[in-house]
């Protein structure tokens, strides 16, 4: 047995708990790796001061309790972007007591960059050689202990999708955080550079400048690097030592440029990557020539991002996800809609009538029970989005994309935040605003935020699915649902544009991106990855939701009419339920539902007339002579100002307003779904559902996205400019919408 494994099989440490993180590149298999561990036993957050995602699980080990912190996937810890900046942070300042470094086996020398970095710092680094059987197939063969003797670091081979190797490196790392921070790997970047390191390494070993966080010699290099991080860092803590050691990084940085003509920055990442090819080349990695080097990746490429067929087969994946979801969600969507219903016929048979029983029944179950009822849709849609992004298809579009945005004045880094925001529908735009801190171009990146919220989120999807189902049937709600999508990425192509050739002008910058190899994802990784999303949404629909609706039924309950207001509607409906009771038992079938009419009709007029006198009345009908020309009437005009606070609050508003507004006198109202009662609705048509369908998916983004815009944007003028332009591109859109339909379906 190799000595490598022997760090899996010594006596583990006794230590009650440890903190390890898990790094590593893109692509690398590390959440495989994480999921492996943790399984369920984790919970997702975010950084301190950030939106980025912060995931961490618990483990045993033996005697041990280990806490795994996943860093966000980086190639570097050079702060360019979010991610790296956390990630390092993370090593430096959150007790972590060791690293376990997951790299792509095929791809080791990309890898190692990071591994190099880390150990720079001086972090106790576990190097886990991913995805073995990848490496093994295209001829690779990596000789794990030449490496670790190497690099001076536990290397050790493992496959995440099979869990081989997982107790291996996690024993190795737990044996490792014990032993305690390491001397930093320090390689030599040339005899200038060296001395200006040590120089300032004294210095600020010396000053005891960051020692708390960075060893001496990492904070050296980071200044002499010119990390814009570590030098307001520097600064803050002390400006006079910050100012000398500035003064020195300047002129070694100075002497580099003048006499190789290049950044300091460069030279050191070119020394780097000499060290980690000179690793590999002593006898390290091999490669087989007589595998074929067209791997199986490169095959599927040459077709699925063929200039010609690349396309089509996307927009095939996208109109087949539709269907699929739609065709297969209709059966469980209308099993949760059948218990609703059932649950409020109970709700309203044992409960006394009054303002509670009409807050349970009209606020909350038809309010929250409205967007509950798409949880299964979501879930499969979901199920769907997390096999393309873990097969490595969701990259493939990107990069087919670029070749599009270029001609908008786009950045290829710009699809990630569309697809994040639902351009493959079911994301949001919040995590979308935060997904473009990766373009480095202001103008880029503010044109990519003021787009973005036309995509098709997650929030969106109950109104879309509400009304294609509805008015358009099963048969042709997936084609609806893929035509608004398109809807969604044209409108906000055209604009980016506008924004580019007029308000946010700029030279455009280059598109770099790795394509990750295909892989079959794990029924595993894609049952977790649906189970977190779903249960985002259905924790949404049970908090956020749950308090809107009831403020919401609060105003279309509030204020009651006036007793002599009421009076008169009050009269008609006594005078319609006597005209019923006093008919005689063998009364003609005829005259008897001419008389049930009557009662149904007067009752509906009292309703209408008390939700209108509310406080969200008064505000809808103030607003309905704006909105009459798309074809929509007060109370659609409600949940629209709703959908300012929460897109799906929507949903949850026309249910409460038609539950309120209307009653069946026999009371199968209550069994209807909200999608028979808005199809029955004499004011609503496939003209109005078209053009309702239209204005929610362009007009302003929600409340909680319109301040993540504003921060990342810089200012309110964003915030209003995004609120009120979008808005009057969905008035506009949805107008000829509406006025094509009549013409069409009249």
């Amino acid at each position: 047995m190799s000595a490598v494994h022997d760090f899996a099989e010594e006596t583990i440490s006794v230590q009650k708990h440890v903190r390890i993180a898990l790094a590593g590149n893109p692509n690398c298999g590390k959440t495989t790796v994480f999921n492996g561990y943790t399984g369920a036993r984790q919970h997702v957050g975010n950084y301190p001061g950030v939106t980025v995602d912060r995931k961490e699980g618990e483990v045993v080990v033996g005697k041990t309790r280990v806490t795994l912190v996943d860093l966000p996937g980086t190639y570097s810890l050079t702060a360019y972007s979010m991610e790296e900046i956390v990630s390092r942070r993370e090593l430096s300042v959150g007790n972590v007591q060791a690293v376990i470094d997951v790299a792509e086996a095929s791809a080791l020398e990309r890898n190692l960059l990071l591994t190099v970095q880390m150990l720079e710092m001086g972090m106790p680094v576990v190097l886990g050689c991913n995805m073995m059987d990848e490496a093994k197939a295209g001829g690779i063969s990596i000789n794990m202990e030449r490496l670790s003797k190497s690099l001076g670091i536990p290397v050790l081979p493992m496959t995440a999708r099979s869990g081989l190797g997982l107790k291996e490196v996690m024993d190795a790392a737990v044996k490792l955080a014990n032993s305690g921070r390491r001397e930093p790997l320090r390689l030599s970047y040339g005899t200038d550079i060296d001395q200006a390191l040590r120089q300032m390494e004294a210095k600020i070993a010396s000053a005891k400048l960051l020692v708390d966080r960075y060893h001496p010699y990492y904070t050296a290099l980071k200044l002499i690097e010119r990390d814009a991080d570590m030098l307001a860092e520097v600064n803050a803590a002390d400006a006079k030592t910050a100012g000398e050691l500035e003064a020195t990084s300047r002129q070694v940085a100075k002497h580099v440029e003048d006499t190789l003509g290049a950044s300091m920055e460069s030279v050191i990442t070119d020394h780097r990557y000499g060290f980690i090819r000179s690793v590999l080349a002593d006898g390290v990695l091999t490669q087989d020539p007589s595998k074929d080097r067209l791997a199986f990746t490169d095959k599927l490429d040459k077709v699925l991002t063929n200039t010609f067929l690349g396309p089509i087969i996307m927009l095939a994946v996208l109109y087949l996800m539709y269907q699929i979801t739609i065709e297969i969600g209709a059966y469980p969507q209308g099993w949760v809609e059948d218990g609703l219903a059932a649950l409020g016929d109970f709700v309203g048979d044992n409960m006394a009538d009054g303002p509670l029983k009409s807050l349970v029944v009209d606020g909350i179950i038809n309010g929250v029970g409205g967007v509950l009822s798409f949880v299964p849709l979501i879930v499969i849609m979901f199920s769907l989005l997390s096999f393309l992004e873990d097969c490595g298809y969701m990259a493939r579009m990107a990069y087919m994309m670029d070749r599009v945005f270029r001609m908008f004045g786009l950045h290829g880094a710009s699809v990630m935040p569309y697809c994040v925001s639902g351009g493959i529908a079911g994301g949001c735009a919040i995590p979308g605003a935060m997904a473009t801190r990766t373009l480095r171009s202001p103008k880029e990146k503010l044109a990519t935020l003021l787009t973005l919220p036309y995509m098709t989120c997650g929030a969106k999807w109950p109104v879309f699915l509400l009304l294609a189902t509805a008015f358009f049937g099963t048969e042709q709600a997936p084609t609806i649902m893929f035509l608004l999508t398109i809807v969604g990425w044209v409108v906000a192509l055209l604009v980016a544009r506008l924004l580019r050739s007029t308000f946010v002008k700029g030279e455009p910058t280059p598109f770099v991106m790795e394509l990750p190899p295909y892989r079959f994802p794990t029924l595993f990784s894609v049952l977790l990855h649906c189970w977190e999303r779903a249960w985002m949404y259905i924790k949404k629909a049970g908090t956020v939701l749950l308090a809107i609706s009831v403020m919401l039924w609060a105003m279309m309950k509030f204020p009651e009419m006036p007793e002599d207001m009421a009076a008169p509607y009050e009269q008609k409906v006594a005078v319609a339920q006597k005209a019923v009771d006093d008919l005689p038992q063998d009364a003609a079938e005829e005259q008897r539902s001419a008389a049930e009419e009557a009662l149904s009709e007067a009752q509906n007029e009292q309703s209408e007339a008390e939700l209108a006198y509310s406080l969200a009345g008064r505000l809808g009908k103030a607003v309905e002579p704006v909105l009459a020309p798309l074809g929509y009437d007060w109370r659609t005009d409600i949940a629209l100002i709703a959908g300012v606070a929460a897109k799906e609050a929507v949903v949850g508003t026309l249910g409460t307003a038609w539950s309120l507004g209307e009653v069946d006198p026999e009371g199968e109202e209550e069994t209807k779904s909200l999608g028979d009662r808005l199809k029955a609705a004499p004011n609503w048509s496939k003209a109005t559902a078209l053009s309702l369908m239209l204005f929610v998916l362009l007009y302003s983004p929600c409340f909680v996205a319109l301040v993540v815009i504003k921060q990342e944007a810089g200012g309110w003028k964003w915030l209003a400019f995004s609120m009120l332009f979008n808005t009057a591109i969905a008035y506009g859109v949805a107008l000829i919408a509406y006025r094509i339909g009549l013409s069409v379906w009249g």
